[in-house]
């Protein structure tokens, strides 16, 4: 189990391990409809949005937070531990991701390849509270290089995710 999903509620965790069996295919994104951006989100064991119509996507790079809207410059960017917030007519919709692509095209389709992707509100704050002290803990008693820096990435993973946590509270 990763230990990203450590900090799940139970209900959470079993919605996405279900589908964890099927094998899912990219597919040809359909044009934008009247300045709208289309996003497509994929893991790799599952879509969690294909060709949704949506006003704007904000998402944290590594070379940077943006802002995306259609007809936005073609780009690719390394996702960093962060929240990608996709904005809607219906609201907002927020999901923590630990890292990936998100690949704009010059149709206005966003592809969002992401390793692990969860919605905000199904995470757990006190279990990020506890598995971040873990890892700081591990961290600071390694012993060789490779635990060190094992522990150093689940550290800035949990450190990002409890900055989400925060910020959603405000």
């Amino acid at each position: 189990m990763s230990f990203l999903a450590r900090t799940f509620k139970p209900a959470a965790f079993a919605r996405t391990t279900r589908l964890a069996a099927a094998r899912f295919y990219a597919s040809e994104a359909s044009g934008a409809a009247a300045g709208k951006l289309i996003v497509n989100m994929a893991l790799p064991h599952e879509v969690v949005l294909k060709n949704k119509e949506v006003n704007q996507v904000d998402l944290s790079a590594v070379s940077g937070d943006l802002g995306i809207l259609a007809d936005h410059v073609p780009t690719i960017e390394q996702l960093k531990p962060g929240v990608i917030d996709i904005m809607g007519d219906s609201g907002s919709e927020k999901y923590f991701v630990s890292g990936g692509f998100a690949i704009m095209n010059p149709n206005s389709v966003l592809n969002i390849n992401a390793i692990e992707a969860f919605k905000l509100e199904d995470i757990d704050a006190q279990a990020v509270a506890s598995n971040l002290a873990e890892s700081q803990r591990l961290a600071s008693n390694a012993k060789d290089e490779i635990t060190k820096e094992a522990a150093a990435i689940e550290v800035e993973l949990y450190e990002a995710l409890q900055s989400a946590l925060s910020t959603k509270s405000k």
